[in-house]
């Protein structure tokens, strides 16, 4: 009876290869209403002043309370495995003109 129990919890998912391949983001921003949190996943170009939301994620706050969760013991882990994650001080947004480390 548990092993059925077991096999009925599991979840299969499907990965599509377009969504599988990531979007880069170096910025998130996070807005909320009383039934919905927003996250949206933005990419800042060098010296473009104009930033583009790549994704956006509707969350219920329920959702977004278990997301927090989830995340958090993710960073423990990674952490406990590769070191204390560096947290530089920088202002609340990446500057706008990242300054170039090489000349080709």
């Amino acid at each position: 009876m548990e092993d059925t129990s077991k096999k009925n919890k599991q979840l299969n998912l499907e990965l599509p290869e377009e969504i599988a391949e990531g979007v880069y983001s170096n910025l998130a921003i996070i807005s909320h209403s009383s039934s919905e949190f927003v996250l949206d996943f933005v990419r800042l170009m060098p010296n473009v002043p104009k930033a583009k939301v790549k994704s956006r994620i509707i969350l219920t706050p329920q959702h977004a309370k278990r997301l927090l969760k989830a995340l958090n013991d993710n960073i423990q882990r990674f952490e406990a495995q590769f070191g204390t994650i560096d947290e530089p001080d920088q202002p609340p947004f990446p500057p706008m003109n990242f300054t170039p480390t090489a000349q080709a």
